[in-house]
């Protein structure tokens, strides 16, 4: 009896080995058998037959458990490394849980009743080998770096930067300058030196989640320094003005944000404040009265000749400019324009009514927070431009798009511009209403004011993903580069970037004015990053590709009553990631990666641009974008690009409105699915997932890159962040390559910023060759894109913007961080 109870608890380690082996080789062979069926792999079915058997005959206590156990990691081994070689996040969902059970069977008090009747040398010698080869298989994989690109931008000749595209001691507008660079002339701190940056303040800015804000509040703002001051806005458009060395706030205003009839903020998809902007009368020394219209100059701006437009406007200031000769531009998360004095915080009351423009004025009904400015406004000698936030999905009759251009003394309206209406850019008459549910630009607008243009980066017409009812206008200009005239909104000429966009892939970012070094010398660009990874590099004066931009075939088959372009255009300097395959799932353990497999091959799936579908399609890139609102960043001394790029896979479903349920409520973004009312179709959209919450294609989901303009090409390029802080696990500091939300930052120095990543930390970097060189661990999400000025005390700060992103899950906050190069004694 002593002897059968020993025997007994001797063999309970073997038995729940066993007892674990056989429940997961039955439940690979369950999805096995699903994703033969669909098409796939063969491995699991097979592997699975081999996992349940060793469960199996390890229960029973056989010796033959070390054999076929052996053999299914041996040939498991030769899997993993024929799928995806030596890529060691790869390999990880493949081995990593077999090469556990494989050393579990070696231990001596599991293995023990295996061979207690009779040795079995061989068995545990090829059970043995197996494991040496599965860990040698991981190891080598350390010395690996798949995805990895190394290279190095050459150093050219030092050039004289324009102005134009740096911000200096200074830091005046959202990228720096109108031309949307985020390039910073200060080069103190540099490769060698920036490990010494350290803390110089912080503070907290008293705006955070409060009840009835929406899941989706953000903090992603880019402050300005000029005047002495930091401007910075919060989420519920609150400005604060401080000062620059020490952080003390010197005025802080509040608009008073309205309702607009809601019970509380819950409806806004997005309650931000990018940026605000700013102008001061003495930037423009000859200026024209108020009551002046811009007509006289028209024909002057059009010729680009910029010193006759000058001679034009009377000397003296204006009443208005009097009053408030140095203004910060508020837009507000209720629809407002509040010109504010730069000085004092104090509203300029004779711009506007009493120091506000009502941009809701000609857009009709919508509901509450389905109209707003997110982005700032861009500011010239004359004009306040500025676009607006749409709700996406929402129904087919929303707000106008229209961009409107007010002028920056008294708010009259100047021009506007309509894409359903492009031709009628004058101001719109009281009672007159624009165009519904026409594209919008809701990023950030550049201006040339030499050349007279203006440039938006223009998104689409709702619904996203169908599009059978578009307008003639959304055709044209939707998803597209639009330069306006400066002075008239009329169009000077415009390219599409998606043709009938049915993935939202709207243009996210600022475009990028900068000179581009040609076989023929230096030309005027504007560089314009895009949600599926093309660069577009174009001459701003006439729209002409200085890199060129290829039409390849997309695929075809969009639902009936729609139709999809038989070609997109591609620009040959892009940062897609290679498409998806059924090898190229992942997930944590291998049954998450198998149900992504068979998910895989259940969705339709052609490559980019695979049309929306009723059985659900893969969105590769995503619609969050390889690039988004952040952009990128340009030094235009070195000819170079330091970007990071986004790599996530999204699914999408159109939902026929006879199965969208009948409550609102459970109809809702939240739960994935858009109501699209006044279509056909709803979609549902959602973040390609495994079951347990890890992205279903592998790493890297996000980079840095490096881009070598004169020579068109990415040098160099590396995975980017860790799952700190966003492992839905176990968070551990593993360099994955996360994805980022917030802009780069780049410096004469040669040292460019990063603070958008999920994990919590601002990061600097070798703009040459990508070597990250420092980091610094911030208290919330740094969902912000960082800037630089020079102090008081003579010291180059850099600075960023610490409050966390409520759709992309960081951790909230409302901090304002400034660093530095400590003082010099």
């Amino acid at each position: 009896m002593l002897d059968s109870h020993k025997s007994r608890a001797t063999r309970l380690p073997l038995i729940a080995v066993g007892v674990l082996l056989l429940l997961m080789g039955l439940a690979m062979l369950a999805g096995g058998i699903r994703l033969v069926t669909l098409g796939g792999s063969w491995y699991y079915l097979l592997a699975g037959i081999g996992i349940a058997l060793s469960g199996a005959l390890a229960i029973a206590a056989r010796r033959a458990t070390l054999w076929l156990y052996a053999f299914t990691l041996f040939a498991s081994n030769l899997w993993a490394l024929w799928e995806v070689g030596l890529d060691w996040w790869q390999l990880v969902p493949r081995l990593a849980l077999w090469f556990v059970f494989g050393i579990l069977l070696l231990l001596p008090w599991v293995r023990r009743p295996l061979v207690a009747q009779r040795s079995a040398p061989l068995a545990t010698v090829a059970l043995g080998v197996a494991v040496v080869l599965a860990g040698a298989t991981a190891l080598a994989s350390q010395f690996t770096a798949p995805g990895t690109l190394q290279g190095e931008i050459a150093e050219r000749a030092p050039a004289q930067v324009d102005p134009a595209y740096a911000g200096g001691d200074d830091w005046r507008a959202y990228g720096a300058t109108n031309a949307g660079t985020h390039y910073s002339s200060l080069g103190d701190i540099t490769p060698e030196n920036v490990t010494r940056l350290e803390e110089a303040w912080r503070i907290q800015t008293g705006d955070r989640p409060g009840a009835g804000d929406p899941g989706e509040l953000t903090s992603e703002n880019t402050p300005l320094k000029v005047n002495d001051t930091l401007y910075l806005c919060t989420p519920h458009s609150q400005v604060l003005a401080l000062d620059p060395t020490s952080g003390a706030t010197k005025w802080r205003f509040d608009p008073q944000l309205s309702l607009q009839g809601a019970k509380d903020f819950s409806g806004w998809a997005h309650m931000t404040c990018r940026g605000v902007a700013y102008h001061d009368q003495a930037d423009y020394p000859a200026a024209r009265p108020v009551d002046a219209r811009p007509i006289a100059s028209v024909d002057a701006q059009r010729s680009g000749a910029a010193e006759d437009t000058a001679r034009l406007f009377a000397e003296g200031a204006s009443e208005t400019a009097t009053q408030c000769p140095r203004q910060i531009f508020l837009p507000t998360a209720d629809g407002r324009l509040i010109s504010l004095d730069a000085d004092s915080g104090e509203r300029c009351e004779a711009f506007g009514e009493h120091g506000e423009v009502d941009l809701t004025r000609g857009l009709g009904e919508f509901t509450p927070g389905g109209y707003y400015a997110t982005s700032p406004p861009v500011v010239t000698r004359d004009l306040v431009i500025i676009g607006g936030h749409v709700t996406d999905n929402e129904s087919t009759d929303e707000p106008s798009g229209v961009v409107r251009a007010y002028d920056v003394r008294d708010g009259h309206l100047v021009w506007n511009w309509d894409s359903g209406n492009p031709d009628a850019t004058a101001p719109l008459a009281d009672g007159e209403r624009y165009t519904r549910n026409s594209p919008n630009v809701w990023s950030m607008i550049s201006a040339d004011e030499r050349l007279g243009l203006v440039y938006l980066p223009v998104g689409n017409q709702m619904p996203d993903q169908y599009g059978a009812e578009r307008s003639e206008g959304a055709e044209r200009y939707s998803a597209g580069l639009v330069a306006l005239d400066l002075a008239t909104g009329q169009v000077r000429w415009h390219q599409q970037l998606t043709h009938h966009d049915l993935w939202d892939m709207d243009v996210p970012a600022q475009p990028i004015l900068t000179d581009v070094a040609t076989p023929n010398g230096m030309r005027p660009a504007v560089i314009q990053p895009t949600k599926q990874g093309s660069l577009y590099v174009f001459d701003r004066r006439n729209g002409e590709p200085i890199i060129p931009v290829d039409e390849i075939a997309a695929p075809q088959g969009a639902i009936e009553g729609d139709h999809t372009a038989p070609t997109q255009p591609r620009s040959r300097l892009n940062l897609l990631p290679p498409e998806l395959t059924e090898a190229s799932m992942w997930g944590a353990t291998p049954f998450d990666q198998l149900m992504c497999r068979i998910t895989f091959r259940s969705l339709r799936y052609e490559g980019q641009y695979t049309p929306p579908s009723l059985e659900g399609s893969i969105v590769y890139p995503g619609n969050v974008g390889v690039f988004n609102w952040g952009g990128v960043a340009v030094d235009p001394a070195r000819q170079a690009i330091f970007t990071s790029p986004n790599y996530m896979a999204f699914t999408s479903r159109l939902v026929p409105r006879a199965e969208v349920p009948a409550d609102s409520a459970q109809a809702s973004e939240g739960n994935g699915l858009l109501l699209n009312l006044g279509a056909p179709y709803a979609v549902e959209m959602k973040p390609f997932l495994s079951r347990l919450g890890f992205p279903c294609q592998a790493p890297s989901w996000g980079d840095v890159a490096g881009v070598d303009l004169a020579e068109s090409k990415v040098v160099w390029k590396r995975p980017n962040g860790t799952s700190r802080d966003s492992s839905p696990i176990v968070p551990l500091p593993f360099n994955l390559g996360v994805p980022a939300m917030g802009g780069p930052m780049t410096t004469a120095g040669g040292v460019s910023f990063l603070s958008g990543t999920l994990d919590q930390y601002l990061r600097a970097y070798d703009i040459t060759t990508g070597k990250e060189l420092w980091k610094a661990r911030l208290p919330a999400g740094g969902q912000a894109t960082p800037m630089s000025y020079r102090g008081a005390d003579g010291r180059q700060y850099v600075l960023v913007s610490v409050g966390g992103h409520g759709s992309f899950g960081t951790k909230m906050g409302d901090y304002v961080i400034a660093y530095a190069l400590p003082e010099t004694p």
